[in-house]
């Protein structure tokens, strides 16, 4: 597929994004904000969740006499109340045989498996009230063991769901090449175990949803973040036995997603359910230890890994035995974290031999699901400390190594093997990646901080460290966009995706201006709702400028056709004769200014035929983009710590982050997701942790204990948008951007922290990078040299 030259200039301009302007005077509408227009508003109730404070115990039974007595009280749900609608949560990705065996249903019949899983609902005049009820109920539990360890739970000694007969949910193999002969070829070989720290999104604004159904017209809306509208409609539906056509699903201005919002959680099954009993609008928003404790955690994945090498640095084999810390259910996500760590382990690297065993195991925590970079920022920690242990034990510079056994953009597209868990082979569509690693070596100024590496003149000890990364992103199989004129001259673009603060509508505005050459002043997005779009996939992945971008490209075509034919019908000439040139009809041959008809015009043009029924003149397109292959983004990140070895503080000096997106939209948005994306790497790196006790207790369950970075701990980003491997997978040539600039951010800053503390003989195999830990690992080092 050829990339289309644009024949505008927005596509590539640094435009400030046009959402920004409500945003910042205030007048975003978000969930809290939703208020249902006439009477509905005034009979809007609100719902509170009583949450099991134990991580693993029978319910033998629910007493809400009392809270039901409670002034302003409406109504306690309990499992009994909604048993005949009780089914699990279905997967949407990332299935593999057996997980269907551990869903969760929305409330459970009898047992609760985690501190935090909803056990019933209140529904009152006020949350205030609802909130005073929940004290008040009385829930008889009958405690039980709990597990909160991957190597605890491999043990079986305590099952989280018994009838299945163990905590091995689900498992997976992914062979390419001959690892056992390249093992037993090789010159060097070595041995690690990685652990990475739980941690979960922290958007600023939490969950929540409004849902109305109205009795009347036998329909049920439902206001609330989620990025996966059409998905999450038809769970719904499916739930409460009402046809998917009368459910909508429409999205206020939302706060941040990072993957942790919007994806089918209980609550999005029992607000409307309530609402559906009661026929009144239920407001419910969680809080900040709901969201923590209810919410989707991610990152914990333990791994056993082997790289195998020659004495020259050629990297012959990798071995990798990844188990994900499931929690308590499979949620929606599948087995996506333990998946993407194998999946992309071999990076950017020649690795011809490869081998990883992908274990989902089941723990007493709450359910793990994605966050920005699911199982790649852990895949490339693994991988990329294993990288700077085999050049310290074979006295190879570590950037030397990478070098060596870095893919060529000769060889692309690069066919690493069959990795992916669908079948089909992981194939690099395009890619410089010594490129992007060569610009930020001398951006960070590498030669010289290694030289400088171990203490300064204050004690502190200084470490550079480097990484390098490929990301998939733009994942089909499809998604689509309708474009319209309007009778003023105006375009609309409908789309079915949601945006969560990513700066879609300035950014697919550009692409909608450029694609049907008109002002990007006339270009309005519209978002956020079922009814716009028949189908669509979603909001996830990196994929909305891929896959949404190409979408709009495509209507754009089709419109752009049907406007010159309009027009060269009115001129009794052939449209091959014409161009559309911002906004205005001309001759091919014409002089700049000089125009036939407006878009208005041509507008006029299309509704007086479009009444003679030739739907063909329409000024009305609506396009699908089609794929199954996954564009590749790609970079390197780069980092500069000092350590103080007395207290275990780690301080980020300079960040570098180089990421080759395939072609810019916008380098201002850009931009700012790559500051945002490393500064939240540098915090689930640094600080961020939910830490269970052995009881399944949650320790770090506010943001009292659980770290969140401030302006104080991150430095700035230095940030390099490059453009020089346009994909070949679809007509923009673009690639996905939202998660580069976060994913190699643990493996930078471990490396850093190796390299600085290496006289101490510290390894660093696990996060955060905390004071605390930083400490153990000196103490039981070796004695500086």
């Amino acid at each position: 597929m050829t990339v289309q030259p644009s024949t505008q200039s927005y596509i590539g301009a640094p435009l400030r994004r046009r959402e920004d302007i409500r945003f910042v005077t205030g007048r975003g509408q978000y969930l809290d904000d939703v208020r249902l227009p006439g009477p509905s508003s005034e009979k809007m109730l609100h719902a509170a969740i009583l949450r099991s404070p134990h991580a693993h115990a029978r319910v033998r039974g629910i007493d809400a006499t009392a809270a039901l007595a409670l002034d302003g009280v409406t109504a306690v749900f309990t499992h009994a109340d909604m048993a005949e609608l009780m089914k699990p949560i279905p997967m949407r990705v990332f299935p593999l045989p057996g997980l269907d065996n551990y869903l969760q249903t929305p409330l459970s019949a009898d047992t609760v498996r985690h501190a935090g899983e909803a056990v019933a609902v209140v529904v009152a005049e006020s949350r205030y009230l609802a909130e005073d009820a929940l004290d008040v109920i009385e829930v008889d539990y009958e405690q039980l063991p709990a597990v909160a360890s991957v190597s605890d739970a491999l043990t079986d000694a305590v099952v989280v769901h018994p009838a299945n007969g163990t905590n091995l949910a689900g498992t997976a193999e992914i062979n390419v090449g001959d690892v056992d002969t390249a093992f037993a070829g090789a010159d060097y070989v070595r041995r690690e175990e990685f652990h990475t720290n739980r941690h979960t999104a922290n958007p600023m604004e939490t969950r929540g949803l409004v849902a109305n159904y109205d009795a009347a017209d036998g329909h049920m809306r439902v206001w609330g973040p989620t990025k996966v509208s059409h998905t999450n409609r038809a769970i719904l539906a499916r739930h409460l036995e009402i046809e998917e056509e009368r459910i909508h699903f429409i999205e206020p201005d939302v706060g941040g997603g990072f993957g942790v919002r919007g994806e089918f959680y209980a609550e999005d099954f029992l607000i409307p359910f309530a609402s559906f009993k009661l026929g009144r609008p239920v407001k419910w928003v969680e809080d900040r230890v709901e969201h923590l404790t209810s919410a989707n955690h991610s990152r914990e994945v333990l791994c056993q890994v082997e790289l195998a090498a020659r004495n020259d640095g050629t990297l012959l084999g990798l071995r990798a035995t990844v188990y994900g810390d499931m929690g308590a259910y499979v949620r929606t996500h599948g087995s996506v974290v333990p998946a993407l760590t194998a999946v992309m382990m071999t990076g950017p690297y020649r690795i011809p031999n490869f081998h990883a065993s992908v274990n989902c195991v089941m723990t007493n925590k709450m359910g793990a699901g994605t966050y920005r970079a699911p199982g790649f920022f852990e895949g490339t920690f693994i991988r990329e400390r294993m990288l700077d242990l085999a050049a310290a034990d074979l006295g190879i510079d570590p950037a030397e190594l990478r070098r060596r056994n870095m893919i060529e953009a000769s060889e692309m597209p690069y066919d690493v093997g069959q990795t992916r868990l669908d079948g089909r082979n992981t194939v690099y569509d395009s890619g410089d990646y010594p490129s992007a690693f060569t610009r930020t070596l001398e951006e960070i100024g590498y030669d010289d901080l290694a030289a400088r590496q171990g203490p300064d003149e204050q004690g502190r000890y200084h470490g550079v460290g480097i990484a390098s990364y490929v990301e998939p992103t733009g994942f089909g199989p499809f998604e689509g966009a309708r474009v319209l004129v309007t009778e003023s001259g105006g375009v609309e673009v409908y789309l079915g995706i949601t945006t969560m603060g990513q700066g879609h509508e300035t950014v697919l505005a550009q692409i909608c201006a450029d694609s049907l050459s008109v002002p990007i002043e006339d270009v309005t997005i519209f978002h956020g709702s079922t009814d716009y779009i028949p189908a669509s996939i979603g909001t996830f992945g990196s994929r909305a400028s891929v896959m949404a971008g190409s979408a709009i490209h495509l209507s754009c075509q089709t419109l752009r056709a049907r406007i010159l034919s309009l027009a060269a019908s009115y001129m009794d000439t052939q449209p091959e004769a014409l161009d559309l040139r911002h906004g205005v009809v001309t001759f091919n041959d014409a002089a700049a200014g000089q125009s036939i008809l407006t878009l208005q015009q041509v507008a006029a043009l299309a509704e007086s035929q479009r009444r003679f029924d030739d739907p063909e003149t329409a000024l009305d397109a609506t396009e699908y983009f089609r794929i199954e292959e996954w564009t590749y983004s790609y970079g390197s990140h780069a980092a500069h710590v000092a350590v103080d070895v007395e207290t275990g503080k780690m301080e980020v000096l300079r960040y570098v982050v180089v990421e080759d997106v395939g072609r810019c939209i916008n380098p201002l948005t850009m931009h700012g997701q790559s500051v945002g994306g490393a500064a939240q790497g540098i915090g689930g790196a640094m600080l961020e942790e939910l830490v269970y006790d052995a009881g399944g207790q949650l320790l770090s369950g506010s943001l009292m204990d659980y770290l969140l970075p401030t302006s104080q701990d991150i430095p700035n980003i230095e940030t390099v948008i490059t453009e020089d491997a346009p994909s070949p997978l679809n007509p923009l040539g673009v690639k996905g951007a939202g998660e580069g600039a976060i994913l190699a951010t643990g493996a930078a800053l471990g490396n850093a922290v190796a390299n600085a503390l290496s006289s101490f003989g510290v390894q660093v195999n696990t996060m955060p990078l905390s004071p605390d830990n930083i400490r153990r690992w000196i103490a039981e080092g070796a004695a500086p040299r």
